[in-house]
């Protein structure tokens, strides 16, 4: 059902157990059971492993544009600093 994910608040940990234990998350150092939780709070905890995704996708998003975008900042210094060709031939 849900499954451990890396997440950026330090207050809100999930451990998924074999199938002999039970689903525990840690919010504010105490542990919960997922599945003693009501469908609202279960859905809160949906939707923060969903953002938690999300972010994950965007930092990885944004790290390729820097990336991309030091590489042509790095081109067009390149070519500025390249000695001129001579158009008129």
């Amino acid at each position: 059902m849900l499954q451990s994910q890396p997440t950026l608040n330090s207050n809100l940990k999930e451990t998924v157990m074999s199938k002999n234990e039970k689903n525990l998350i840690t919010v504010n150092d105490i542990e919960y059971n997922i599945e003693d939780m009501t469908d609202a709070q279960k859905t809160m905890l949906n939707h923060i492993n969903d953002l938690d995704r999300k972010l994950g996708s965007a930092q990885f998003n944004l790290d390729q544009l820097n990336v991309g975008r030091d590489a042509f900042v790095k081109m067009l210094a390149d070519n500025l600093e390249a000695p001129a060709e001579d158009d008129a031939e």
